[in-house]
C-alpha cells in the first residue's frame, strides 16, 4: 500500500494528538507505509503557517475546502468543535477522502445521519475518534469477558468526571453552547459509551436526568452569559441480555482529571478500571478458599497487544496520545482492507442514537427504548 497523503483540519489539543499519531505510527508499528503530511488547515493564514511548521506538514492553509480539494490528500483528520463536523466530514467523504473524525459524530442526529449515508455512498473508510478503546488493558479486559473468567455479566457502572468546566467563575466559552450540543452527554459521556459498546454492546433503553450546576457563566468583556446545555447527567441504562448499566458524567467534578471510572459485576467476578490510572486494571474471581479471595491488581504489560510495540517491560506506562497511534494504526488497517478495530460512522451513529434518547428521555421523563 503506497504512503497515505493526510490532511488535518484544526490544530488545537486533538488536531496535535493526530499529528503525533501520524507522525509516529511508522516508527511505533513498522507494518505500515510511513505516511505523507500533505495538507493543513487552520482559522488563519498566519496560525496555518505556524502549525503546519511545527507538525510537519508541506501545506498549510485558512481554507479547510482548498485542503479537501488537494488531490495529494488521501485522509482527512478532522479535529475541529463539533458543530463544524457534518460539513467538513461529507465534503471530503464527497471529494473521495477517507475520514477520521473526532468525536461526536456531530450535535444534531439529522447531520450525523447525512454523515453516514456520504460515507457509504463515497465506499471510503470513515471512522470516529474513540481512542479509549484501543488502551491494551481494555482490549484484554474484552477477552475476559469473552472468556467467561467473570461469568455471565449482570451490572455495569460507569462514571466519567472532569473539572475543565468546575469553576463557576470560567468564562462562558463554545462548549456551553447549545449549538455544541447537550453538554455532559454528548461531548462527553459518548467515551463510556463507546466502552460499552466495545465490551457489552449497544444501550437498548435510558432514562436520564441533567443538571446545569451552573446557570450563567461570566464573559470576557464584563455580564454574563446563560449556560444553554448541561454540565451533569445520570442514566439508567439496559444493554442486551438483560444487563443493566448506570452512567454518570459531570464535567464540573473538582480535582477529577480524566477518569473513567469502570464496574463490571458477573456471576464469578467482577472488573474495575478507572481511566486516571489507565494502566492497570484489578480482576476479582470468585474461586478458591475465601480466606485467600480478593481484587488483584494487573499492571499492563508487554503480554497486553500492541503494549509491546512502544515498551518492552510492563508496568511502565501508555499516555493518551499513544493510543491515538494505535487507533491510527487501525486506521491504515481499515483503509487497506484489513480488519480494524474502529469505530465506523455505523457504530458511531448507532452511539449518537443513544445520547439523542438519553435527552429524550429527560425531556419527556420517561424510559426511551433505542431500536438497532
Amino acid at each position: 500500500m503506497k504512503p497515505l497523503g493526510v490532511g488535518l483540519i484544526g490544530t488545537g489539543y486533538m488536531g496535535k494528538c493526530h499529528a503525533l499519531a501520524w507522525n509516529a505510527v511508522k516508527t511505533v508499528f513498522g507494518d505500515v507505509a510511513r505516511p505523507r503530511l500533505v495538507h493543513l488547515a487552520e482559522a488563519n493564514a498566519d496560525l496555518a503557517k505556524a502549525r503546519g511548521d511545527e507538525f510537519g506538514f508541506e501545506k498549510a492553509t485558512a481554507d479547510w475546502r482548498e485542503l479537501i480539494a488537494d488531490p495529494d490528500v488521501d485522509v482527512v483528520s478532522i479535529t475541529t468543535p463539533n458543530q463544524f463536523h457534518p460539513e467538513m466530514a461529507i465534503a471530503a467523504l464527497e471529494a473521495g477522502k477517507h475520514v477520521w473524525c473526532e468525536k461526536p459524530m456531530a450535535p444534531a442526529y439529522g447531520d450525523a445521519e447525512r454523515m453516514l449515508a456520504a460515507a457509504k455512498a463515497s465506499g471510503k473508510v470513515a471512522i470516529l475518534g474513540y481512542n479509549y478503546i484501543q488502551n491494551p488493558v481494555m482490549r484484554h479486559i474484552k477477552s475476559l469477558i469473552a472468556e467467561g473468567a467473570i461469568g455471565t455479566v449482570n451490572h455495569v457502572r460507569v462514571e466519567m468526571d472532569e473539572d475543565f468546566m468546575a469553576d463557576p467563575n470560567g468564562l462562558f466559552y463554545w462548549k456551553s453552547e447549545l449549538a455544541s450540543g447537550y453538554g455532559a452527554l454528548d461531548d462527553f459521556a459518548v467515551h463510556p459509551l463507546s466502552l460499552l459498546w466495545f465490551l457489552l454492546g449497544h444501550v437498548e433503553a435510558v432514562i436520564t436526568d441533567m443538571v446545569k450546576p451552573y446557570a450563567e457563566r461570566p464573559l470576557k468583556d464584563g455580564g454574563s452569559r446563560a449556560v444553554e446545555n448541561h454540565d451533569l447527567a445520570n442514566v439508567l441504562m439496559r444493554l442486551g441480555g438483560g444487563i443493566s448499566a448506570v452512567l454518570m458524567a459531570n464535567r464540573s467534578a473538582w480535582g477529577r482529571k480524566g477518569r473513567i471510572a469502570l464496574q463490571i459485576f458477573g456471576s464469578k467476578g467482577s472488573i474495575s478500571y478507572d481511566q486516571e490510572r489507565m494502566n492497570e486494571f484489578e480482576l476479582y474471581q470468585a474461586e478458591g478458599r475465601d480466606s485467600e479471595q480478593g481484587f488483584r491488581k494487573v499492571l499492563a504489560a508487554p503480554a497486553h497487544k500492541p503494549y509491546d510495540r512502544f515498551i518492552p517491560a510492563p508496568g511502565h506506562g501508555l499516555g493518551f496520545n499513544d493510543l491515538k497511534i494505535i487507533e491510527c494504526r487501525e486506521l491504515i488497517r481499515a483503509i487497506a482492507g484489513e480488519a480494524g478495530s474502529v469505530v465506523a460512522f455505523k457504530d458511531g451513529l448507532r452511539i449518537e442514537k443513544s445520547v439523542h434518547a438519553m435527552a429524550q428521555s429527560f425531556h419527556e421523563r420517561r424510559w426511551v427504548e433505542i431500536s438497532s
